[in-house]
């Protein structure tokens, strides 16, 4: 009798010892759970849809050509003194001064010599001297028979120089060929382009780009859309902060902004940066950028 009670005795401590470990377990995981609910959604920069221009582009190469031009052809004897010539001239100031007669400058410019050597001058007697004006730069470009029918003139103009990357400067399209050349299958175009600086030189080549079909579209910036497959998402934010994936078209990318034909409304809030901390539905804590 005494046994059979002591073997109920250490059974019920047995089961005592296994309910309280499990009782414990609970309460440890409802302590740690309760502790993480609490944690406080990640703070996510978001911003605005927008609208920007757009446009579609003709990218070519021309040759940078002066406003004005104008050579000078000057004998060594004839010289009155030693030659010096200034960078830039203006309009009506004396440009070489000559035992027949000074050279005045018939418009206002930057002055050089052609292209010859010191050895080729003095054996030829002769000084070449030009005179550009570089205020305005022209240049013509062929544009490919297949855009021909989106070239017009006035139509915005972005150069780049080689030595400038960084730098661009705006022209427009000044003139446009009545006909196709049949040996190129393209449109002769004039472009001009404002050189206010005169950071660009006669002779120089210029990268152009032709800007046409220009539209305000809705933009988002590039580091807002996820690509999966052939899709394309973006995490759009509604009132209650939480993280919607919405699924949308887009279209032209531009100066780290991406075209959205569809799927999103001027005005939506979206994730701009930190996709990877999104989850969808899940709340965040909105940072404008």
């Amino acid at each position: 009798m005494k046994r059979s009670t002591k073997i109920t005795s250490i059974v019920l401590i047995f089961f005592l010892i296994i309910a309280i470990v499990i009782v414990g377990r609970t309460m440890i995981g409802n302590h740690f759970k309760k502790k993480f609910s609490k944690r406080p959604p990640p703070g996510i920069i978001v911003t605005e849809v927008i609208k920007k221009e757009f446009s579609d582009r003709i990218d070519t190469f021309g040759t940078a050509i002066s406003k004005k031009s104008e050579t000078f052809k000057i004998r060594k004897e004839d010289l009155f003194e030693e030659l010096k010539l200034k960078n830039f001239v203006k309009k009506g100031e004396i440009l070489i001064k000559l035992k027949s007669g000074n050279i005045i400058a018939p418009f206002s410019g930057v002055l050089g010599y052609t292209g010859l050597t010191e050895d080729i001058l003095i054996s030829n007697n002769i000084f070449i001297i030009t005179l550009d004006d570089n205020s305005i730069i022209y240049s013509d470009i062929k544009i490919p028979e297949n855009y021909s029918a989106s070239i017009k003139k006035g139509l915005p103009v972005e150069v780049r120089l080689s030595s400038l990357k960084d730098k661009i400067f705006l022209g427009e399209v000044d003139f446009v060929s009545s006909r196709i050349n049949a040996d190129t299958r393209s449109l002769l175009s004039r472009i001009k382009i404002a050189n206010t600086d005169l950071e660009l030189i006669s002779g120089s080549l210029l990268e152009v780009s032709v800007k046409f079909n220009l539209r305000n579209s809705l933009s988002v910036p590039d580091t807002s859309v996820m690509v999966e497959g052939d899709k394309s998402f973006v995490y759009k934010i509604n009132e209650e902060n939480i993280a919607n994936k919405t699924e949308v078209k887009t279209g032209l990318r531009a100066n780290k902004n991406i075209e959205i034909i569809s799927g999103l409304n001027e005005g939506d809030i979206i994730v701009a940066e930190g996709l990877k901390k999104v989850r969808p539905r899940g709340k965040i804590k909105p940072i404008n950028k």
